[in-house]
């Protein structure tokens, strides 16, 4: 029987709490702040290395290599509808070996952001193609974030601001990169594949269709950026082949066979139509160059890159690629993979041989990739010793990385004091200086030859012929020929210009030296060293005007040759149109 005090208590409810909201505990707050840094990080790392690199190429300040700007007077003509000409009125040739970075001009001009005029007071032919240069950039860096990611997740931020570091104190590598060529396209495919492949190869994925499609799809962009980005072709066919199992053979030849089709199809589509329309099945430069074959010793070159680099950054990476390829693991599979298209782009650049262009002007992948593998080895070393051993490993990397500065010091300062030939030096010297040359003889529909091409094509109103062969099929084949005497017979007798240059190499290459042009009727209005500007006497009809002109521009020519430098850029460099600012 329950008595009537418990049934007192059992009818009476207790009073619920009031709703509030669930606290949580004090160290979720950390938690979360700790989380946002890790999503944040790598991100903050490709920014601050982006802009260190930024701020190392600030030095070149608003340089364009010369080269650069024959890629932009053919995006100037296909924009204006005249074709892949130099100039209006020119024949079609591939004067340039680069159609997906002459793309990007184009849709650059097309949106106006590219040869239109300035910005700042800066032209956009500097700051449009630096601004690419910048983004390809930031992309190569996000590329190594993605495969430090795969690798070291917790440690993706130091590789890649490590890997970023080594790449800002290499100038080599920032130069060429802001150049205004198509390095930093190419150097980004590079950087793709090689983040592709390890990705693949530590997840398991590397068979994958989507992946091999991908392989080859990167590696069409690299042979449409520059002619030896071909090899990068080969990186996931050597890639599977390294990695590949008895089991899985069938696999792993359909994935290779997807890959090579997908770079294939596209590239001999490509070529069928550049012989459609321009009948060669190369681009009308590599005719002008007439590499011979590769020699054996001619590989040796690559080993030019170990000593501007630094041995001592060399060795301690070599070290710590060993040591991580010795342990197994996912560290020593994504290593193995990286170093096959760090391998290719190696011997690429042993194939092509020396450059006249100064800091290795092809080697900008093989930077990028070693970068990469230097990083990724250093990361792991770190991530598998203990604090004694990280305070030795960072010492010597500290050490190394300031001997390879100090050891590219003299070389760069040289390089930054007088860049390679520039466009607004070109423009100014040959652009300017020749319309002027033909106003002031009276010369009407004049035609000039020089070797020295990108600032005049974008600047001159007169015909010019390409005595470097680059956009004239002519010269090339002669060239290609070695029959100097039928470029000289092509050019003094067959095109007879009114106005010519040559100067130091190109005097001896051509055979245009000053006693042969005087006997073509030639007389100098300015000498160079061992060759200069001249005019046809017999274009111009009072003589006299030759003799003034000869005396009004050697004070001006003079200062200008002697510093190699030009006196500014004017916002656009149009035909006719004063180039100095």
């Amino acid at each position: 029987m329950t008595s009537p005090l418990a049934q007192f208590q059992r009818r009476k409810k207790p009073k619920e709490p009031s709703a509030r909201p669930a606290e949580f505990p004090s160290s979720a707050r950390p938690s979360t702040l700790r989380s946002r840094c890790r999503r944040w990080a790598d991100p903050t790392a490709v920014a601050l290395a982006t802009l260190l690199i930024a701020w190392r190429a600030s030095a070149l300040g608003q340089w364009i290599v010369d080269d650069a700007a024959i890629t932009f007077a053919y995006a100037r003509s296909i924009d204006e509808g005249l074709g892949p000409v130099q100039q209006p009125g020119a024949d079609p040739v591939e004067g340039y070996s680069n159609p997906s970075w002459l793309a990007l001009l184009i849709v650059g001009r097309r949106l106006g952001l590219f040869d239109h005029g300035a910005l700042l007071g800066v032209s956009d032919l500097v700051l449009y193609p630096k601004a690419l240069a910048l983004l390809c950039t930031a992309g190569v860096l996000a590329c190594v974030a993605v495969a430090a990611r795969a690798v070291l997740p917790g440690r993706a931020w130091a590789v890649t601001l490590f890997a970023g570091v080594v790449l800002a104190a290499n100038l080599s590598y920032v130069a060429w990169t802001f150049s205004g060529l198509e390095n930093p396209l190419y150097a980004l495919t590079a950087a793709a594949t090689g983040a592709l492949l390890v990705r693949s190869v530590v997840r398991g994925t590397l068979l994958r269709p989507a992946v091999a499609a991908t392989a080859g799809a990167i590696a069409l962009l690299a042979a449409l950026t520059r002619p030896d980005g071909a090899v990068l072709a080969a990186a996931y066919p050597v890639t599977v082949l390294l990695f590949l199992r008895r089991d899985g053979i069938a696999r792993a030849v359909r994935a290779a066979a997807l890959s090579c089709a997908t770079f294939a199809l596209p590239y001999g589509a490509f070529l069928l139509w550049r012989r459609a329309t321009f009948g060669l099945w190369v681009p009308n430069t590599a005719v002008a160059k007439a590499q011979k074959p590769p020699r054996p010793g001619q590989l040796a070159t690559a080993g030019e890159l170990l000593t501007y680099g630094g041995w001592a950054l060399a060795l301690i990476g070599a070290a710590c690629a060993g040591i991580a390829l010795a342990r197994p693991g996912a560290p020593r599979r994504a290593l193995a993979a990286l170093l096959v298209p760090l391998a290719l782009t190696l011997l690429a650049y042993g194939v092509l041989g020396r450059d006249w262009m100064a800091l290795y002007r092809f080697a900008t992948p093989v930077w990028v990739l070693a970068a990469t593998a230097f990083a990724l080895a250093a990361g792991t070393v770190w991530r598998a010793e203990g604090p004694r051993a990280r305070v030795l490993l960072g010492c010597a990397l500290a050490g190394a990385l300031l001997l390879s500065v100090t050891g590219q010091a003299a070389q760069n300062r040289k390089f930054v004091h007088r860049p390679t030939l520039s466009m607004c030096f070109v423009a100014e010297r040959y652009g300017d200086t020749f319309n002027a040359y033909a106003t002031r003889l009276g010369l009407r529909d004049a035609t000039v030859a020089l070797p020295d091409l990108g600032g005049t094509l974008l600047t001159s109103r007169l015909r010019v012929l390409d005595l470097a062969g680059l956009t004239d099929r002519r010269v090339a084949d002669a060239y290609a020929a070695r029959d100097t005497a039928a470029l000289r017979h092509h050019v003094l007798h067959e095109v007879r210009p009114e106005l010519l240059h040559v100067h130091a190499a190109w005097t001896a290459k051509t055979g245009l030296t000053e006693p042969l042009l005087a006997t073509a009727g030639y007389v100098p209005l300015y000498r160079e060293g061992n060759g200069g500007d001249y005019v046809r006497s017999d274009a111009v009809r009072d003589p006299a005007r030759i003799t003034a002109l000869r005396e009004r521009v050697r004070p001006s020519l003079d200062a200008m040759v002697a510093e190699m430098r030009p006196a500014g850029c004017a916002p656009a460099l149009r035909a006719g149109e004063e180039t100095t600012a």
